[in-house]
């Protein structure tokens, strides 16, 4: 019998099928949808106690590796572009060695024309010196004459104001002398500051400026310290603990610790000192039960060498022995 389209009806025939249809559907997204619920390994080891503290009483803490020195931030006394960079980073520094320049052009120029008045005013000395010996001979040889009427008064008058105003002229003379030599020593202190140094022996940690760049006197907001550099033997590792944990930390024991993501690599780190002020927390571990309203002890430890185990500014796990009088656990 052939289908005649006339016949059909929408709600007997043509719904039933399109809900039909529907269903099958989301019967095939659902399945095809569903989340993959085969256990896999963690991509990143969670932190744990090493075993030798596993059954005794123990502070856990987050940190921060760091230069031993801190890291120093270096600018620059003076504005200017830059001439010369002569470090890059992981590049190792002895203490006064030129980090960069800035043109020094101007303070140059300034210089020259110190000397220049310098020796100017060395010349001026000399003919002033000159002068005042010639006065003084004529002043004493009208002096000297017994006869009154041989030098009248008037020039005995004009002698000893020639040799007043030389002994003047010679005294001008050397202050600006005095003066020049000033203004060339504040050129000369101005080139030294031009080229920024070292301030210590260390390694050179971060760049943050080109050769051609303009460096400005201008810190605050968010600018990059030009370089970053901090004596990184040894490595420090700058250690939170939260202040309701602080008392019950053994100051003076050594610390496990282990960088973050890989806590099977746990190495001792030496007791250096304990920070007197307690600060906010601000290095942040990004974990969910994380608390941040809260301010922290920072105990530094000594890390050993551990052939490029950690690096500056890496995060770490740390373990820290508790208190014998302090009972359970802190993690």
């Amino acid at each position: 019998m052939a289908l005649e389209w006339k016949n059909l009806s929408f709600s007997r025939q043509i719904l039933p099928v399109i809900a039909l249809v529907g269903l099958i559907a989301a019967v095939i997204f659902i399945f095809t949808g569903l989340p993959d619920r085969a256990l896999t390994e963690p991509d990143r080891e969670p932190p744990r106690a090493p075993d030798a503290m596993a059954e005794t009483a123990r502070v856990a803490g987050s940190g921060v590796v760091e230069p031993s020195s801190e890291v120093i931030q270096i600018g620059s006394a003076l504005s200017g572009l830059v001439t010369g960079l002569f470090v890059e980073p992981g590049q190792r520094v002895g203490e006064g060695e030129a980090l960069f320049t800035v043109d020094d052009r101007a303070a140059r120029a300034a210089l020259r024309e110190a000397q220049a008045s310098i020796t100017e005013a060395r010349a001026s000395i000399a003919e002033a010196r000159n002068a005042q010996a010639i006065a003084a001979r004529q002043l004493a040889l009208y002096r000297n004459v017994d006869d009154p009427a041989a030098v009248s008064r008037a020039e005995v008058i004009r002698a000893e104001g020639e040799t007043s105003s030389a002994s003047e002229r010679l005294k001008l003379a050397q202050a600006r002398l005095q003066a020049a030599e000033a203004r060339a020593n504040s050129a000369r202190t101005e080139i030294g500051r031009l080229t920024v140094r070292a301030p210590i022996a260390g390694e050179i940690l971060a760049v943050n400026i080109r050769k051609g760049e303009y460096v400005s006197t201008m810190g605050g907001g968010g600018s990059q310290p030009f370089i970053e550099m901090g004596q990184t033997q040894p490595l420090h590792v700058r250690i939170d603990i939260d202040e309701e944990q602080a008392p019950r930390v053994a100051l003076g024991e050594p610390a496990t610790v282990s960088p973050r993501g890989a806590a099977e690599r746990q190495v001792k780190a030496t007791f250096v000192r304990a920070e007197p002020l307690v600060v906010p927390k601000r290095s942040l571990t990004n974990s969910a039960a994380e608390r941040v309203d809260v301010r922290v002890l920072q105990v530094i430890y000594a890390l050993p060498k551990a052939d490029g185990l950690f690096r500056v500014g890496q995060q770490v796990d740390a373990y820290i022995p508790a208190n014998s009088a302090a009972g359970g656990e802190a993690e």
